[in-house]
């Protein structure tokens, strides 16, 4: 018979998913990964990044980054679930 190898991640990732925890540590993740995706110019001119139920709420200081980031608000959603590795956020809302 042979034996089951499991990795100290998937045990990890099963533990939180049976747990309930595995969306809040992602939308923790997503948090953490803004400043490394969008960049240092972008990390400066925000103000706050928060998710809630797969929306990522993005507080920005600048009126023409809040209307650039809002026009490419799928690509960024999609940028950003690729980074987590997961489908973690379904929309952006882009605030002053």
């Amino acid at each position: 018979m042979r034996g089951l190898t499991v990795t100290i991640g998937d045990a990890l990732i099963a533990f939180l998913r049976e747990s309930g925890l595995e969306q809040p540590v992602l939308e923790t993740r997503i948090v953490e990964l803004w400043p490394e995706v969008m960049g240092d110019t972008i990390a400066r001119l925000t103000r706050s990044v928060e998710v809630k139920n797969g929306m990522l709420i993005v507080h920005i200081s600048s009126a023409a980054l809040k209307a650039q980031l809002f026009d490419c608000r799928f690509e960024l959603v999609a940028k950003l679930n690729n980074a987590a590795g997961a489908k973690v956020l379904r929309d952006v809302r882009i605030l002053g």
